[in-house]
């Protein structure tokens, strides 16, 4: 009899349809119950001797909650019969609702139940809790995850003896993940915790991958890449990297209708083992990245989401180094222009920060103009053994693509039919903050409220100098060394100033959008420890942002 061996998760939510994807034990067909009623089935699909399922329910109705089952031929799997959680339920929107968007990067799997947590409380487990506690009250209409959902190079301890019992880690990588059967170890440690497992289950959510996915700092540069090319290991670790991130996380982010089009999703579902079609996949985005999109769209009535892969659509060549390759660029741009009068508000969610504080990104841009010879030979090998060290490695490091995303932002956010705010989501830098730009040119300014969001860790370490470093960096100080620094590596100036608005905020944290019409607001809520009792989520800073 067939198992469930992980989720479900409900991926893709609207008004009348959904997608919900499992991990089962065996061959089998999955389907999904709605109130007792069939919503939907779809057969599994093999993957180096894994098997999934995309379910596809339809011709449900809006504005309601839609408890569901889950069942493997025909035997009830979900929820499990002991549960102590609510049903999971499929809320479908009614044209005009508020949209509530959670979101936040960088999570370690929470620590197994009864061991003291070293990072402490993970806040996506708070966030169930909160929910639990009150399953009628507010909770998100979808959570977006930008980045590294799990971390092939840093495993837990579980994990690495997991690892040494099927392996010798002396050999390369080591305690780092190694191929497609060690990473959905990764992804069966951090989603088959209760709390998660559940509100995976009943919130909708969007999510795109950053370097711990595959490894710290991925694709930071040619000579980057070409060292990791030269070892014995890393071509299976890639391959294995992409093929697991287009099951568990890229297919759930397409709408039915993208995946009733997607080729390789159709190949895949045609044939007994679908792993040599994923594979050659795989093969193709690591030789040429610019034939394969990871970025997508989504519409939540009146609100864009754009997700943009900066990792893997990278160019790297040093004289023409870009954040995206230029058919990447290209769709951004389509997408973020589309149809403005049927947008109020356009996000751009992106792992990396668009807007860093101003020491740290005058020494990207330094960085990125010794690289590419500026001051000469000599500094440019110091800037490559820099970058690599420091991380140098965010929109900052790409002053082309800088400039491109800075004007793309002003384009879309003015005219008469401009969103009414044009957000950059972002994560990866284990604080939260806000900043706003300004155009020293007051007539190109946008009509449209721009501002950074960046919200990370949701579990992970904050070291010390961390949080040292970000504060200083936006001090008056710092903001004058990085112009003397910026002048040593004679790079150009930013076509704009910005200015940090709220933050640093240090912690385990999740941020939510509460988009209703054309106004905005912003809370950035920490997961607390109590003594004695649960952790909480606690409000730490709550803002208009349209006021």
């Amino acid at each position: 009899m067939a198992e469930l061996r992980l989720g479900p998760l409900l991926r893709y939510a609207d008004g009348s349809a959904a997608t919900v994807w499992v991990e089962t034990s065996r061959p089998c067909t999955a389907e999904v119950r709605v109130g007792g009623v069939p919503g939907g089935t779809a057969r599994t699909f093999q993957i180096a001797g894994h098997h999934y399922a995309l379910v596809p329910v339809t011709g449900l109705t809006p504005g309601a909650d839609h408890p569901y089952e889950v069942l493997l031929d025909d035997t009830p799997v979900w929820p499990p019969p002991d549960s102590p959680f609510p049903p999971s339920v499929i809320r479908t929107p009614t044209p005009g609702d508020p949209v509530r968007l959670a979101f936040g990067s960088c999570r370690w799997a929470s620590a197994p139940a009864g061991e003291p947590d070293p990072v402490g409380p993970d806040a996506l487990d708070t966030l169930a809790a909160r929910i639990v506690t009150a399953p009628d009250g507010e909770r998100p209409d979808v959570l977006v995850l930008l980045g590294d959902q799990v971390y092939a190079d840093e495993t837990s301890k579980a994990t690495r003896r997991w690892l040494a019992a099927r392996r010798d880690l002396n050999d390369p990588p080591g305690a780092e993940v190694a191929d497609y059967e060690e990473y959905t170890h990764l992804y069966y440690e951090s989603w088959l915790d209760p709390e998660v497992r559940w509100l995976l289950s009943t919130v909708p959510s969007c999510m795109i991958f950053d370097d711990h996915d595959v490894i710290d700092d991925w694709n930071t540069s040619a000579s980057w890449l070409a060292d990791m090319r030269a070892t014995p290991w890393w071509r299976e670790r890639i391959l294995s990297g992409l093929m697991s991130y287009w099951v568990y996380q890229h297919l759930g982010n397409l709408s039915p209708g993208e995946l009733a089009a997607d080729p390789l999703y159709g190949a895949v579902r045609a044939v007994a083992d679908g792993t040599d079609p994923l594979r050659d996949l795989a093969c193709k985005a690591d030789a040429e990245p610019a034939t394969v999109r990871w970025s997508y769209r989504r519409d939540f009535g009146r609100v864009r989401l754009l997700m943009v892969d900066t990792r893997a659509a990278r160019v790297l060549d040093e004289q023409n180094r870009s954040m995206l390759d230029p058919g990447e660029e290209r769709w951004l741009r389509e997408q973020a222009l589309d149809t403005p009068e049927s947008c109020d508000h356009l996000l751009i969610g992106t792992s990396l920060p668009w807007l860093l504080p101003h020491l740290v990104h005058d020494a990207e841009a330094w960085d990125a103009a010794l690289c590419k010879g500026a001051r000469g030979e000599r500094w440019a090998r110091f800037g490559e053994k820099l970058r690599r060290g420091a991380d140098l490695e965010h929109w900052a490091a790409f002053p082309e693509s800088f400039d491109a995303l800075t004007d793309l932002v002003a384009e879309a956010g003015s005219g008469p039919d401009a969103p009414a705010t044009v957000c950059v989501l972002s994560g990866d830098v284990h604080h939260a903050y806000v900043a706003e730009p300004t155009w020293p040119d007051g007539e190109r300014s946008p009509r449209a409220r721009v501002l950074q969001l960046t919200c990370s860790p949701v579990h992970n370490a904050v070291p010390a100098a961390i949080r040292f470093g970000f504060r200083f960096g936006w001090s008056g100080l710092a903001r004058g060394l990085g112009g003397w620094i910026a002048g040593h590596g004679r790079s150009r100036r930013p076509k704009i100033d910005w200015r940090r608005t709220g933050g640093p905020w240090f912690g385990n944290q999740l941020m939510t959008l509460t988009l209703d019409g054309r106004s905005a607001r912003l809370r950035l809520e920490q997961a607390r420890a109590r003594r004695g009792a649960p952790a909480q989520l606690r409000t730490v800073m709550e803002t208009d942002l349209t006021d």
